[in-house]
């Protein structure tokens, strides 16, 4: 409950895994077919950058501020590629900054709900009441979009299945517990049963090397398929008692994410690195068998 992403919102983790869930949302919207998105751990929705909690820690300054500038201006010129990968991310910026200038950094709620379609719905959980209450106020009248406030572990045992049958679930937890790798499995587990055919993005921090190599070694062993990691660092992975990298796992993966992901952390590496240590890595935690 201490947790508020009001202090790290836009940071190198949330450019790298607000970029990868755009490029989900962008797959999904290529059938017609309508789909939920089911956010466990929501946040507010929407952050301002120029808020005394953001200016505390300037975390956004070394994510976001490394790709856009103060007055919404590209800070780095992009290959063609990553332009591309990033092209669904960075609209989305622009739309949450309608004068052009970075103010404001979207949360996934706001992110999700920019990219829906008519057809589509957002169930955004948050257990913090405050954080909650100015979710809720933030889609107040939006009929594709239930704010719900609740625990997001207990979320994936009350709204999985969605009813569309179709759709994303995002599990962002803050890692405030020292057991929270062992609760995501267990709950993504049991809600993979329930809803095999759903994608899956598990979001987690790169601090403790060990905790996150049993994290995936569990994974590799579930009997799951289709699981596919992937990781961005900003110094050398293993440096003790740092928030070091970044990592992603998706379960059930769109058709060659696998290598537009590559070509995106390829990009990012350099640009969010703070040493010359930095890397990433995009892999098959365990194919199609």
């Amino acid at each position: 409950m201490n947790y508020r992403h009001a202090y790290h919102a836009g940071n190198f983790a949330d450019v790298v895994k607000h970029a990868i869930l755009a490029l989900l949302l962008e797959h999904l919207k290529a059938k017609d077919k309508p789909f939920r998105v089911i956010d466990t751990h929501a946040g507010i929705g929407l952050y301002d950058l120029t808020a005394t909690e953001a200016g505390k820690t300037g975390e956004w300054q070394g994510g976001i501020g490394k790709l856009l500038r103060g007055d919404g201006k590209p800070a780095i010129d992009l290959s063609r590629k990553l332009a591309e990968a990033l092209a669904p991310y960075l609209a989305t910026i622009a739309a949450a900054n309608p004068n052009g200038k970075l103010k404001h950094y979207p949360g996934s709620p706001w992110l999700v709900r920019h990219l829906l379609r008519d057809t589509d719905r957002l169930t955004a959980v948050e257990m913090h009441p405050a954080d909650h209450a100015t979710l809720a106020a933030l889609f107040a009248g939006d009929i594709q979009v239930k704010a719900i406030e609740l625990d997001g572990w207990l979320a994936l045992g009350s709204f999985v299945p969605p009813k569309e049958r179709r759709g994303l679930l995002l599990i962002d937890p803050p890692f405030e517990q020292p057991d929270e790798f062992k609760t995501m499995f267990e709950r993504f587990e049991k809600a993979y049963q329930r809803w095999p055919t759903g994608i899956y993005a598990l979001w987690y921090p790169i601090k403790d090397i060990g905790a996150v190599a049993n994290f995936h070694k569990r994974l590799a062993e579930s009997g799951i398929t289709k699981i596919l990691g992937a990781e961005l660092w900003v110094r050398e992975r293993t440096t003790p008692d740092t928030f070091n990298g970044t990592g992603i796992v998706i379960c059930n993966p769109p058709w060659q994410l696998d290598r537009t992901l590559d070509t995106l952390l390829t990009g990012l590496a350099p640009i969010l690195g703070e040493t010359d240590k930095a890397g990433r890595r995009v892999w098959w935690i365990r194919g199609e068998t």
